[in-house]
């Protein structure tokens, strides 16, 4: 474990996206709260935040820290499926970025989960860092990609 205790506190922000790709009809089922597991994003939301307080735990070497804030939004994209995004702030010694990507992560596996049994062949793809600030090396944005 890298040892963060010299180290300064700062306001720490991560921001995360990810993807679950699905079909137009297995979309319409979730937006209109036809699955029988219930409804998919708020569950989702909810998943992507215990993800974030419990990432010490999943991933070995990380710090547990404390979290001030997380908020998972989810997005129904038509034509393509659900787009997560999730923002992590602390002020603390380390950053947010892996709470963030486990967020994320716990969303997407929650909202697969949820609706496997109208589409198995849902995809989860383009979980990936967006931008984090704080620290010694500020601020980071990823590029657009196209």
């Amino acid at each position: 474990m890298v040892d963060i205790s010299a180290k300064a506190n700062t306001h720490r922000l991560a921001i995360a996206e990810g993807w679950v790709l699905v079909s137009d009809s297995c979309l319409f089922q979730i937006t209109e709260g036809r699955t029988r597991k219930g409804d998919v994003i708020q569950i989702a939301q909810l998943a992507g935040i215990m993800g974030a307080k419990r990432t010490s735990d999943l991933i070995p070497l990380c710090h547990p820290l404390p979290i001030d804030s997380v908020e998972v939004l989810v997005y129904p994209i038509p034509t393509k499926g659900l787009r997560i995004e999730t923002t992590v702030r602390s002020f603390w010694r380390t950053g947010v970025e892996m709470e963030a990507l486990t967020a994320t992560t716990a969303a997407a596996l929650t909202i697969y989960d949820m609706i496997k049994s109208i589409e198995k062949s849902a995809m989860i793809t383009g979980i990936r860092l967006l931008e984090k600030t704080g620290g010694r090396s500020g601020r980071w944005v990823a590029k657009q990609l196209t």
